[in-house]
């Protein structure tokens, strides 16, 4: 298998998500363009319509209607976000600074996942949750007068760092968060490129009270995380390279792509600039032999999403891949250490599970079965690539659990090999 051509991926979901929450927050109107038109998406922009806010149909270019920080109203149903984490915790935070009440719903995977850690925070500011037993949804939030919050959070997570300051922001509070490790930055980036009043120093953000937000217009860069694919893709080709434009480079979210540099493949960035407040690049990659990686606890934030992919590259690089302090992964829209694991050695390969990660042992022999994707897109996505590789035949059982990300994906990899 060889590559070639170049290739822009769909806009990067966390941006798509808080242009448009950020979008419905301010007062006056806000241009979207390129924003992801995935399944995830959607699911925050019909909670955004549930509340009152004039969200068009998402498309290449389209207007948000802010309603200001109180415009939002009660909702007349419950709030579905499919099978969107991220939709649930950021709206959380917007929802439990209002005097409203609210039920999150979602799919059966959705409603697995931990909610109670951003329930703990935005109860410490003074909103009030119904959980069920398990922790996960149906999950209602009680909103209203909310106060000032220090929080150190226990676990490194955009998420609930972004639902405090959502919580903070539409409520006129002064919040300070400190983490673990540095996460992903979007959140912080896109308040202060509104005219909010914060602060970063290392793992700590503060948002001072009463932080001002006007609209403003975002052009959503490539996401990164489905650009690994990709560069994943064309890191274990038999020849080729495959260039990838427009893609986000903030640093909190390429850890994969530094990674995959030290394991051997050419991996460049041209035509460098900053959109949004966001660093932008085209990224260049061609194969190389890898070697193996070793992936620790502070590695993991800034490419959590990735190490599903990172995982099936170390089935075709030399050595023994080690990934350590990803306990996090048990916790997405499948347990991604068991799941990943399993589908491995069901392939083929060899792979062992960790408590908090995996080992993966690089051979060249033909890796081929069915796998279980349990319906997550990253998995359905990683064992994709890795069955494009040459001599491998691998079958997805649920090609379509890609919608949720990256909807054009299977037909962006045929596109891609064929090129050559």
């Amino acid at each position: 298998m060889k590559v070639g051509g170049s290739l822009r991926v769909p806009g990067d979901k966390s941006i798509s998500h808080r242009s448009l929450i950020l979008g419905a927050l301010a007062e006056g109107d806000s241009r979207v363009t390129s924003i992801l038109e995935s399944a995830d998406v959607k699911s925050t922009a019909g909670v955004l319509r549930a509340l009152g806010v004039d969200v068009p149909p998402i498309g290449a270019d389209f207007v948000v209607r802010g309603t200001g920080r109180r415009g939002l109203r009660q909702p007349l149903a419950q709030l579905d976000a499919g099978n969107s984490g991220t939709t649930t915790r950021l709206m959380a935070g917007v929802v439990a600074a209002l005097p409203i009440a609210a039920t999150f719903v979602g799919d059966a995977s959705l409603s697995r996942r931990p909610m109670r850690r951003v329930a703990r925070p935005l109860e410490a500011m003074g909103a009030r949750f119904d959980l069920p037993a398990h922790g996960g949804l149906p999950m209602t939030v009680h909103g209203g007068s909310l106060h000032d919050i220090e929080w150190t959070s226990e676990v490194a997570s955009a998420q609930v760092k972004s639902a405090i300051l959502l919580a903070a922001l539409a409520s006129g509070v002064r919040a300070r968060v400190i983490e673990p490790e540095r996460t992903r930055d979007h959140t912080e980036r896109m308040l202060a490129a509104r005219g909010a009043t914060l602060s970063v120093d290392g793992s700590t953000v503060t948002l001072d009270a009463n932080s001002p937000l006007t609209p403003l217009d975002t052009r959503v860069p490539g996401d990164p995380s489905s650009a690994a694919f990709f560069a994943g893709l064309a890191a274990i080709a038999r020849g080729g390279e495959l260039r990838l434009e427009g893609v986000c480079m903030n640093d909190t979210r390429t850890g994969f792509f530094r990674t995959l540099r030290a394991m051997g493949a050419r991996v460049d960035e041209e035509n460098q600039r900053v959109e949004g407040g966001e660093p932008v690049a085209d990224v260049i990659v061609a194969p190389r032999a890898l070697r193996a990686a070793v992936v620790t606890r502070e590695d993991v934030p800034a490419m959590v999403d990735e190490l599903p992919l990172l995982a099936c590259l170390a089935t075709r690089a030399e050595g023994e891949t080690r990934i350590t302090g990803a306990n996090e992964l048990r916790v997405k829209e499948s347990d991604r250490i068991t799941a990943v694991v399993d589908n491995l050695r069901a392939i083929g390969a060899d792979a062992e599970e960790l408590q908090d990660g995996m080992v993966i042992r690089g051979s060249d022999r033909p890796l081929r079965g069915r796998i279980l994707t349990h319906a997550d897109h990253r998995l359905a996505m990683a064992f994709g690539i890795l069955g494009a590789a040459e001599g491998n035949a691998i079958e997805v059982d649920d090609p379509s659990c890609v919608e949720v990300s990256y909807p054009g994906f299977w037909s962006d990899l045929e596109r891609v090999t064929a090129a050559v």
